[in-house]
């Protein structure tokens, strides 16, 4: 474990290889079976209320029933703000291309310039998960057999997983965070090296 200022960063974020391989997987991380779909910051709900008109028309039938009944968001069990899925699967805000991939309909309206929110930054941030507690936020590699070609990918291509994930990483702790990281990074290569 690493800490930089209140974070406490697992080994695994600078020792897994890992660049996202959609051709492979197929978008599986918004369509995994479960209970709730993609963790949220408090202040992103109300995001995700104002998105809601410019996706709607991307959303599935059922997905738009679903909101319609439980909204954008909602607590679970451990009183964490989480997206609804559709019939135990799909995140709300998921929709499939003609190739039968599972893509975000939030991401979409963004890269056509219809909105300024990316999407949640626990989705932007995934395999990474982050867990905030009283004195800490534990940041930590969500390892998942889903995620098999992305680690194969990432070992081919030289790339780290902090490094695949350096605009999100920025985007959740700051510039000066994640310059603290990647001098980590170097220190732990130049021990490991030894």
């Amino acid at each position: 474990m690493v800490q930089i200022d209140d974070t406490i960063i697992s080994l695994d974020i600078f020792e897994k290889e890992f660049i996202c391989d959609l051709s492979d997987c197929m978008g599986a991380c918004c369509n995994e079976e479960g209970d709730s779909g993609a963790p949220l910051d408090a202040d992103e709900v109300e995001k995700l209320k104002e998105v809601l008109p410019i996706v709607w028309d991307d959303l599935t039938p059922a997905a738009k029933e679903v909101i319609n009944e439980r909204g954008v968001a909602f607590k679970d069990f451990e009183g964490e703000w989480v997206t609804p899925v559709v019939n135990g699967r799909d995140c709300v805000f998921t929709y499939y291309d003609k190739g039968g991939m599972c893509l975000c309909a939030i991401e979409k309206a963004f890269r056509e310039g219809k909105t300024d929110f990316y999407k949640p930054i626990s989705c932007h941030l995934y395999p990474i998960r982050c867990k905030k507690y009283p004195t800490f936020t534990a940041v930590n590699y969500h390892k998942w057999g889903i995620c098999k070609a992305a680690e194969l990918l990432g070992k081919r291509e030289g790339v780290k997983l902090y490094q695949f994930l350096k605009e999100p990483l920025i985007k959740k702790f700051g510039e000066a965070w994640y310059e603290q990281l990647v001098i980590c990074a170097e220190e732990l290569k130049q021990m490991e090296d030894k």
